[in-house]
């Protein structure tokens, strides 16, 4: 007997914050085959490159994946987040070079990347289990990148990188929101709802 899977279940993932983190990921490493650093480094950008490219390739053409994407919901016009953080990095950046605007862009990009995401889950309200537990594991990724830049601060000398602190900051704060009503559902045993 053949069983039907039932996509409307699966739906919650953001095509367009997707996107915007391949964005992110395809402007941060323009440098992978001109600075060298490590063969970690660069399968490590390869990696990142290779899983973003593929998840919005998988959510626009897979036929099975496609149809659990939720194209009415996921409405957030995410291309107008492009063009104020690339003047943002014109104006502010540590060195106007080509590849120094285009990482400081995706610095600025990256903060504000999840807001499709979050609106999304906003408007669907109830968020099944994975969805809830990625979007949790994406700013819990992010929180700890603070706790290991203030670690940084008291130990090495000169660790200062205020767009990079700012941006941060600024990504971990959409967070709170959903942080707050993810808590409260995992302490009442409870499925996450956000409010409308």
């Amino acid at each position: 007997m053949m069983r039907v899977f039932n996509y409307k279940h699966s739906r919650g993932i953001s095509l367009k914050t997707q996107e915007l983190y391949a964005i992110v990921f395809a402007t941060r490493y323009l440098d992978i085959f001109t600075n060298h650093i490590s063969p970690y480094n660069t399968i490590m950008k390869l990696i990142f490159l290779g899983s973003s490219f593929s998840i919005v390739w998988y959510m626009r053409y897979h036929k099975i994946v496609r149809r659990s994407y939720d194209k009415d919901q996921d409405t957030f016009r995410h291309y107008i987040l492009i063009l104020p953080c690339l003047i943002l990095a014109l104006l502010i950046n540590e060195k106007f070079t080509f590849k120094e605007v285009m990482w400081t862009f995706s610095l600025y990009l990256e903060a504000v990347a999840i807001l499709p995401q979050l609106v999304l889950l906003q408007r669907t309200r109830n968020i099944d289990n994975l969805t809830g537990q990625y979007v949790f594991l994406l700013g819990a990724y992010r929180a700890l990148y603070i706790v290991n830049w203030i670690y940084r601060y008291f130990t090495e000398d000169h660790f200062v990188h205020w767009i990079t602190w700012i941006c941060g900051l600024v990504q971990t704060l959409l967070y709170a929101d959903f942080f707050y009503y993810y808590f409260q559902s995992w302490k009442n045993n409870m499925k996450l709802q956000l409010p409308a």
